[in-house]
């Protein structure tokens, strides 16, 4: 190669440097690579949490985080000209914004009458060490009274805390918050959650009397309610958060609980079908749309992958809005998303529950599993499902329906019969 061919490269390069340099900034900034804090409005209250995105043009993809876990992947997602689109298929959400002066606004939901209000910046790493130290200690287990429409009188309050930061989840009888964050900021605790999901905003305030004032902010209502230590409830006499286990019962033990619904073909499935004769059978009430219901997807899946050569089906019975019956994409999704290998059949409306299933009693919460031995009888009922933001709470559980269907499983084939 002559001189002048070592002079060129380096020639180009400095004039793409410079070129480079010299471009806009607006046109610089138009990356969306990277963290960012963002903010949904529900019921007129600002709801912090962060989001992470990535790609351009037709290739961009998002998650949310539950803590520091990375979760709710989106299913596709493109950035033109400054506008973002992000679509969620298992939630049938979408995230439309517009990118001006780095900051994103618009709008998160599933249509015009179901959509939050959405900003975010990039992420400012001082925000989030920004907290008031010294904090009060409120680590560990507390209860929320309250008066819930599912019956309940007491809510589980779990609190994680690092100083001034909180991680916590509040435990309810079908499930919990997933992970709420947060930091000690003008003498209260303000924690959020939102994964494309469950919305909600939470201020601690500490009480002179040990208690803690608990404000909590949801897409259902706003309510302020006490939260006491498990043992000062006790001593006051106030009955203890629900046990999943008993929430809901069938009407007759010594009936079998009958089922007969369509899978997303059309075909017909019934609890007499041969399949289920002398199986151990799950029967899990179920919906795209609920939250728990997906903290729960993953792991009966894991479940019945390890035992159906051993005896195990499980039915999910998915209740889903007037809306997504028509089409079923959602439900279509949510089954994509986690592997769902199980029967899952179209059972009807979340309001047409009671009368699709009348055999059980208080039942009222999804998601609800039904544990049928191989003599066709339910055995058990288990209310609610947990997230990890639930810590031991949520190993327990799993550890409880393991050890359920292991001992279902054990029993003699010979001996089923009498109710399938």
């Amino acid at each position: 190669m002559n001189s002048t061919g070592y002079l060129r490269r380096p020639l180009a390069f400095s004039l793409l440097v410079f070129a480079a340099a010299c471009l806009p900034a607006a046109v610089q900034a138009q990356s969306i690579d990277g963290l960012w804090d963002a903010t949904v409005t529900v019921n007129n209250v600002s709801i912090p949490f962060r989001i992470e995105l990535s790609g351009e043009g037709d290739k961009v993809s998002s998650y949310f985080f539950n803590g520091d876990e990375k979760v709710n992947p989106s299913t596709q997602g493109s950035f033109h000209d400054g506008l973002l689109d992000l679509k969620f298929a298992s939630y049938a959400t979408e995230l439309k914004a517009t990118l001006h002066d780095g900051t994103l606004t618009g709008s998160y939901g599933g249509g015009p009458r179901n959509a939050y209000s959405f900003q975010a910046k990039r992420h400012d790493p001082s925000l989030t060490a920004a907290a008031d130290p010294p904090a009060p200690q409120i680590g560990g287990a507390w209860e929320i009274q309250v008066k819930s429409p599912k019956g309940e009188s007491a809510w589980h309050f779990l609190v994680n805390q690092s100083g001034p930061r909180v991680s916590a989840a509040i435990l309810r009888v079908d499930g919990d918050t997933g992970t709420l964050s947060g930091a000690y900021k003008d003498g209260k605790f303000i924690l959020s959650h939102f994964t494309g999901e469950r919305p909600v905003y939470v201020e601690v305030t500490p009480a002179a009397d040990g208690t803690l004032q608990v404000a909590i902010s949801s897409f259902h209502d706003t309510q302020t309610l006490t939260a006491l230590r498990p043992e000062a409830a006790r001593a006051k006499g106030l009955p203890p958060p629900d046990d999943p286990a008993q929430h809901t019962k069938v009407k007759n033990p010594n009936e079998p609980l009958h089922f007969s619904f369509p899978d997303l073909q059309g075909h017909v499935v019934s609890d007499g079908d041969a399949r289920f004769r002398g199986k151990v059978v799950l029967i899990n009430i179920t919906g795209s749309w609920c939250p728990n219901c997906h903290d729960e997807a993953p792991f009966l899946e894991a479940l019945y992958r390890r035992y159906h050569d051993q005896g195990l089906e499980i039915v999910a019975l998915d209740f889903e809005p007037e809306d997504q019956l028509k089409d079923l994409s959602r439900p279509r999704a949510f089954i994509q998303r986690y592997g769902i290998d199980y029967t899952y059949l179209i059972a009807g409306q979340p309001r047409e529950l009671n009368e699709k299933i009348p055999q059980a009693d208080n039942l009222n919460a999804w998601p609800t599993t039904f544990f049928v031995g191989r003599d066709g009888l339910v055995h058990g009922v288990h209310t609610g499902f947990t997230s990890q933001a639930s810590g031991a709470f949520d190993v327990e559980l799993k550890r409880q329906i393991d050890n359920e269907v292991a001992q279902l499983l054990s029993a003699k084939a010979q001996t089923a019969g009498s109710g399938r």
